[in-house]
């Protein structure tokens, strides 16, 4: 598949943080929802990573928002801390210019090699806040 050049799976040692689990996830395939819910709850329950799958690409390639965020707030609400989603956001934003996907991927061809490793990056990136709350 074009523009997916480095998404390959790849084993992820068991002791790695939620933050090298979500990219191994991501460059499995799964998409930026997904690999953060899994790699923060380790869950494998295929209907709610099903239900993530809507997520892609800003919520159905809408360019809403960030996937990445979502897959977050699911955590959180699968985990009974629902009111950490505020939190969450916050934290977000103080490392990300917006929370639309389609803001944050705007200096990139979809799917080009800069596009997917910047999701990488961001769903990394949002896996390690969503552990670092639930750890709280």
């Amino acid at each position: 598949m074009p523009g997916r050049w480095f998404r390959r799976r790849r084993e992820v040692p068991r002791d790695a943080g939620a933050g090298e689990r979500a990219g191994g996830l991501f460059d499995g395939g799964n998409n930026c929802a997904q690999a953060v819910l899994q790699a923060t709850t380790g869950t494998e329950d295929k209907s709610l990573i099903d239900a993530a799958k809507a997520f892609s690409g800003g919520i159905g390639d809408s360019g809403c928002l960030c996937g990445a965020l979502a897959g977050g707030v699911m955590a959180l609400g699968l985990a009974g801390q629902p009111k950490k989603a505020g939190r969450l956001m916050e934290l977000f934003r103080e490392g990300h210019p917006a929370t639309c996907c389609k803001v944050l991927s705007r200096p990139f061809k979809w799917n080009s090699r800069d596009h997917l490793a910047n999701c990488r990056r961001i769903t990394a990136e949002t896996a390690e806040i969503v552990d670092r709350l639930l750890r709280e």
